[in-house]
Formats: C-alpha cells, structure tokens, sequence
C-alpha cells in the first residue's frame, strides 16, 4: 500500500463531542487518550483512520497485541466462521472444537523442549490475571510464598502484578538488578555489567545472612518493554536459568508483550535458548481481541481445581482469532521477518544520532524498538552519573515528539523509568515502504520537537 502524509482536516463536531464527552465520563486513570487525543473509526493493518478523517501509521498496535496489525483478512475470517457456525460464545473452561484448535497450534510454536511436557491454564482475559496465576501456581507447587523480579519489571495492574513490577510503592518482592547497556545499575555495561548482576543475584539467594528466603519462583521479561525497551543480555539470561535450577526455584518468563514473533525469535527466550518453568503468555496470541494463559512444566501442576478460575476464560473468538494469527506467522515466517526489518529501522535510527546530541540510545529486538532521549547540555544533578557520559533523560523531549510524531500521522508510545524512550512496536505484516514512513516521521518529528523553543513549556502530560 501507499504510504502518504496524512491531509489537514478541521476535527468535526462530531469527533469534538465525543472527545469532550470521554473527557467528561472517564476516569482519571485513563492513560493513552491523554496523549493521543484520536476517535479512531477504521483501521487496516499499519493504518488508523479518525473521525476526523486524518489517516495514521499505528506503531502502538495495541501496545503489541496486533502481530499482523488491525482487521487482518485471516483474524476476521477465522472470526466470522466460529459466529455463522452457531458455536458457543460462552463456555468458561469447557472443551470445545475451538479451544482445542488453539491449544494444538500454541503448542506446535513453543519451544518442543518446553511443549512435550507441558499443561496450560487459561486464565481471565489480561496479561496480569495470568501473572497472578503464574504465581499462584508456583507457590502451591513449591509450598513458598516469595518471588524474585526485577528493577525496570512491568506485569500488570492487579495488586500481586504490580508488586513484583519496578514501580510498586510497597515491595512485597525482592528486588534483583536487571543489566543495562545505556544505564548500566552499576556503571559500567556490557558483558561486565551483566556478569556483576548475576553474581549478586547468586550472591543474594546463598547468603544466609541476605535476608532472602528460598523464593517460590522468579519472574523475568525477555526484553522489557514499558521498562525502556531493555533487551534481556543472552548470557545473563542463561545464568538466570543456571541459578534457578540448581536451586530449585522455578523461572517464570514473562512473554506477554514480546510473544508471537516480536523480538524477532517466536518467543523471545529462544534468543538465549533458555527454557523456563512457566511462560506467561497475551496479547498478540488473542489475534487483537482479550486472551491470557500461562503453560508450564506438568511437574508444577499441583493446585486445586478453582484454585485460578473466572468467567470470561473461554473467548471463543479470541481463540479462533489466536489460532489463526499464530498459524499465519508461523507459516509466514514472520519472526524472521522482524528481524531483518527490525534491524534495518535500528540501524537508520541509530544513524540519527551524529545529527541529534538529545537520542542518547537507540536499542531493542525485532519490532520491539525503543529510542532514549536525553539532554545533553543537562549536568548530573548530583554530581556522580553512574557513567560521566551518559545525560539524564528528557521526559518533556519525549512527550513533544510524541505529540509531533501524531501531527505528522505516526502513533507512537512512551516508556522507560522517566517516559523518556520513544517506543516503536508496529505490525510484524509491515512493509519495507512503511517502515521507511515510519522512520521519516519519526526523524522529522524529532527535529520540529528540538526547535521548539516552547516545547519545555507546552509538553503534555503522560502516563
């Protein structure tokens, strides 16, 4: 498809009235319509058109839920068999034609290691109800209640979730370095920054003295996403497994943002060849619309019936629409896909670097993409960077590319500890003339935000 700049539309009454009445209704706890402030009425695959009848490039996909973007021909298709075949929509936990069809492909795509011994437990709709469920089970199998997570985590809203997620104002968890390149915890990065975390995570869990109780399991993102974009080093990712294993601890893989051929492997542990215990797994494996399981090792399979239940875990149409988006890139190779086309935006992105001092770094996996801004003229508040080169971040930066990104026709988020990295997660069914659409918008809006002498003032708020 042609990729054009989107044409200047007054926003009609219509499209005001219902922004102002969201405005109005909502909570205040709404997170993405305060920065994008869009009534989408149409979409197909990379492109959103609003009420306003602007057209957009969605690198958001639904903060990676659409693997091959909005309305694809094989989602709907696989939609409108399981409705005009009078099948159940409704079905909590009963086996039907439907589910089935889903679990045998989501099992033909794990790790075959992993899927020939494995059981799966389909949970309420949201990746955090199946983090919730990971660690349920992983306590009634170990008979232990603490976890391990790490600095920079996300893993849901529920109360468990976000108490092993980097930001929980009461840590319940105990807290592990998670290795950096850019912002390395002990400053100094590479190879070395990720060999000292390991060693304090040994440390920590051998020490009698640490304070730290066998845990009943760890739980770790393959790449972080709302964290900044920060990719899981490979060999520091295979000392995790080491560890855990030879302590019994079982290794939950949380999955939920960087399954289904993000990352550029089908699922993002395959990088570093880690099998974990437990793979936490949504999103993109509903084909767009509400699913969540986890699977696991049998051995782990020693709750109670009911001991994780709800209503709404028998989505036929998320199935039938899961089946079908797995199938597809699988037998597309769409995982290698993002990976070549992955590398080739990273690589133009970190090429805009000799121009613009504020990208501090460019980073990620696949089509998992994340570009930190900084201030380069900014001194260290206190005096001691972690490393003298690396500038703070620049939040206010960020927001007013985002929001120069949109006028341009480009939805993009925000992320990382300060909302200072730029993030990019597009369809894996993007083409090579989008991605180098998506890239110019990007680059332009970056310039437009760096000359603007008000953009301190004027940046928007966000989540």
């Amino acid at each position: 498809m042609a990729v054009t700049e989107p044409a200047p539309v007054a926003p009609s009454p219509a499209h005001e009235g219902i922004l102002r009445r969201q405005a109005q209704r909502e909570s205040a706890a709404r997170t993405y319509a305060r920065s994008l402030p869009i009534v989408p009425v149409r979409a197909r695959g990379l492109t959103i058109e609003g009420a306003d009848g602007r057209r957009y490039l969605d690198c958001l996909s639904g903060a990676g839920t659409l693997a091959l973007g909005h309305n694809h021909p094989v989602v709907l298709e696989a939609i409108r068999k399981v409705i005009d075949s009078g099948a159940p929509l409704h079905v909590l936990d009963l086996a039907t034609p439907v589910k089935d069809a889903f679990t045998t492909e989501l099992f033909a795509t794990l790790p075959r290691q992993f899927a020939d011994d494995a059981r799966i437990q389909f949970c309420g709709p949201a990746g955090t109800d199946a983090v919730e469920a990971a660690f349920k089970l992983v306590r009634a199998a170990t008979g232990r209640s603490g976890l391990l997570a790490f600095t920079g985590a996300y893993h849901g809203m529920t109360a468990g979730a976000l108490a092993a997620s980097g930001g929980a104002p009461d840590v319940q968890v105990t807290r592990l370095p998670f290795p950096q390149e850019y912002r390395c915890p002990f400053g100094v990065g590479g190879e070395r920054g990720a060999e000292i975390a390991a060693h304090w995570t040994e440390h920590l869990l051998d020490d009698p003295k640490a304070g730290v109780a066998s845990p009943a399991g760890m739980i770790v993102e393959p790449v972080q996403g709302e964290g900044g974009v920060n990719p899981a080093p490979d060999g520091w990712l295979r000392r995790m497994r080491e560890i855990t294993a030879t302590r019994g601890i079982p290794l939950i893989a949380d999955e939920v943002q960087t399954g289904v051929g993000r990352t550029g492997a089908f699922w993002a542990v395959e990088h570093s060849g880690v099998v974990p215990d437990v793979m936490v797994l949504s999103k993109a494996i509903g084909g767009s619309l509400p699913l969540a399981v986890i699977v696991y090792r049998s051995e782990l399979d020693l709750w109670q019936p009911g001991a994780h239940a709800g209503t709404f875990r028998g989505n036929q149409l998320a199935m039938a629409a899961g089946a079908a988006t797995l199938k597809y890139v699988r037998e597309n190779r769409l995982a290698e896909r993002a990976a070549t086309l992955g590398a080739r935006m990273l690589a133009r992105l970190q090429g805009l670097s000799a121009d613009h001092p504020s990208i501090g770094d460019v980073r990620g996996r696949g089509l998992m993409i994340g570009m930190e801004l900084v201030d380069p003229e900014a001194a260290d508040p206190t005096g001691r960077s972690e490393r003298p080169t690396t500038p703070p971040p620049d939040p206010v930066l960020a927001a007013a590319v985002q929001q120069e990104c949109l006028s341009r026709g480009l939805i993009v988020e925000l992320g990382g500890r300060h909302s200072a990295v730029v993030r990019l997660l597009p369809p894996l069914t993007l083409t090579d003339e989008q991605a180098t659409a998506v890239v110019d918008r990007l680059a332009d809006a970056l310039a437009a935000a760096e000359r603007s002498p008000h953009r301190r003032a004027t940046a928007g708020p966000h989540r």
